[in-house]
């Protein structure tokens, strides 16, 4: 077994949600040596998160972002954690609801994503800022 491991700082983006495949993808090439295995892509934050879902329309996004912000708005007087602003605790509640982390698949050196699966970056803040991402693939070696 071969295990491998990245680190990726993602450029700052808007709030929204945001595909990374590639990104992820160019951070590990070494995954291509693997037959079959596990990648695991981990989050170093606590208010985005990472999810995989439709790569294509874009509109799905937009849709993602709506929802989450009528689900968790800000604003909200019941919270009391809101030192950094009023989407700093909504940020940190849809990053607990989405999750610090994906698992995916490795089969024949590439991620096992169905044709419509990417994964997403899930900006919950103004300014988040720039991300940083832990990427490990483990698994059988090629031949």
């Amino acid at each position: 077994m071969k295990i491998y491991q990245s680190f990726l700082q993602l450029r700052e983006r808007p709030r929204g949600f945001h595909l990374i495949t590639t990104e992820v993808l160019q951070a590990l090439p070494q995954m291509r040596e693997l037959q079959t295995g596990i990648c695991q892509v981990f989050i170093q934050h606590t208010s985005a998160s990472l999810c995989i879902n439709e790569n294509a329309d874009p509109t799905v996004r937009e849709d993602f972002e709506m929802y989450f912000n009528k689900a968790v708005p800000e604003n909200d007087p019941d919270y009391v954690h809101d030192y950094e602003g009023p989407d700093d605790m909504p940020a940190h509640l849809k990053a607990a609801l989405l999750g610090a982390s994906v698992t995916i698949p490795i089969r024949n050196g590439r991620l096992a994503l169905g044709t419509w699966q990417g994964i997403y970056l899930c900006e919950h803040r103004d300014a988040g800022g720039t991300r940083k991402l832990v990427v490990t693939a483990w698994g059988e070696p090629l031949g």
